[in-house]
């Protein structure tokens, strides 16, 4: 309860400080409020329902330690960059501005403790040492800025709070150094997602599922990020930031958590599904306009209405046709379900006998819902 109303405030002052800014600098763009507080609230959650998890405390810290880093940072451009030199603690503002490294470095343990918050096996204890050792020099290499620039009095910040280097660029042994602590950050950050990949190979069942909603997120996520890199619109890039961050917390939520677990097969069809339906049909679309237009040399409007009216007409026809064949690889235990039920409707047409349709719906029940308990009432008939 204690973090959780620390993240609130931390919220209200970085909300605050980018109104004194004049933008919202502060924490990058306007979507990642709304996207602390969908990790603030998953981990939060977690660590309410499971306080042995150590992923939801993990999470709560991340988001903690990264908001006060962008209000530290908000602080500093007020004192050095505004002109504000009434404010106190300036330079600890400063030096808490370069929080934003340890707190990212943080969030891969997640996905290694991934669903349980407990370690595969002992060696992976001496991983995580080694990362914290990588962490922390990186980290320290993040500092070290900060603690000169204050040290000598030379506290240069730009609007946004980041910290403006005047010394000399690093190279030689440094450099190469700080290349070989980042590359074996990435490898092992590499090593927890491949840990996962192999475990969801070898998972069945619940823990089958809870890796794919890990899985889903993380996809989300990143093509959330790969989309946004090829947009050229400030506002679109943030609002489409803001639905792919928020997508990882709350498969993990859900992982750990197993609410509404196995809706993740209906999920993932769903979406590819639509996915290929609108290329298509927007190839479709396309294709129409340019062939009415370049080709038969149609008025456009004329062109563009049939294009529509054509695209109209194909949808639901593809849409069934592709979710079929998306449910069949993907979703296949509600394949074999509409397929078990679409059999029996099919034989219930030639049926007389009573005794075999009771058993035969019976037995289509069992195979396409796997209740744990079921049983069959016929209404008797009325006396005249």
């Amino acid at each position: 309860m204690v973090l959780a109303v620390l993240v609130l405030m931390l919220l209200a002052g970085a909300l605050v400080l980018s109104a004194l800014i004049g933008q919202l600098s502060v924490l990058g763009s306007g979507p990642i409020v709304p996207v602390a507080v969908v990790y603030a609230a998953v981990g939060f959650v977690v660590a309410r329902r499971q306080p042995g998890n150590p992923i939801g405390w993990i999470l709560i810290t991340f988001i903690v330690v990264f908001l006060l880093s962008g209000v530290a940072g908000g602080y500093a451009a007020l004192y050095y960059r505004f002109g504000h030199h009434g404010l106190p603690l300036a330079p600890v503002a400063v030096l808490l501005t370069a929080l934003w490294a340890p707190a990212l470095l943080l969030f891969p343990v997640v996905i290694l403790l991934f669903p349980d918050g407990r370690l595969a096996a002992p060696r992976w204890r001496w991983v995580l040492r080694a990362y914290a050792v990588a962490g922390a020099l990186a980290s320290a290499a993040v500092f070290a800025p900060a603690v000169t620039a204050v040290a000598r009095h030379d506290v240069r910040i730009d609007a946004a709070g980041n910290l403006i280097s005047t010394g000399p660029p690093h190279g030689g042994p440094l450099a190469a150094a700080g290349v070989l602590v980042l590359g074996l950050i990435l490898v092992i950050v590499l090593s927890f997602v491949a840990h996962q990949v192999l475990s969801w190979r070898r998972a069945t069942g619940q823990r089958r599922q809870q890796l794919k909603w890990l899985a889903t997120g993380a996809a989300v996520t990143l093509a959330v990020i790969t989309v946004s890199l090829g947009t050229s619109s400030t506002s679109v890039v943030g609002e489409i930031l803001g639905i792919g961050l928020a997508a990882l917390p709350v498969g993990i939520g859900v992982g750990i958590l197993k609410y509404r677990l196995y809706e993740i097969d209906r999920i993932i069809s769903r979406t590819l599904a639509y996915a290929i339906v609108t290329g298509v049909l927007v190839g479709v679309y396309a294709g129409l306009v340019l062939l009415a237009t370049q080709v038969l040399r149609f008025h456009s409007s004329v062109a563009v209405a049939v294009s529509t009216l054509a695209a109209a007409a194909l949808f639901n026809p593809l849409r069934h046709r592709v979710q079929r064949t998306v449910d069949r690889r993907f979703n296949r235990a509600r394949y074999d379900a509409d397929q078990t039920v679409t059999a029996f409707a099919a034989r219930l047409k030639d049926a007389v006998d009573l005794d075999s349709v009771r058993d035969d719906l019976a037995a289509v029940v069992k195979k396409a819902l796997e209740p744990a308990h079921m049983s069959v009432w016929i209404r008797a008939a009325e006396r005249q």
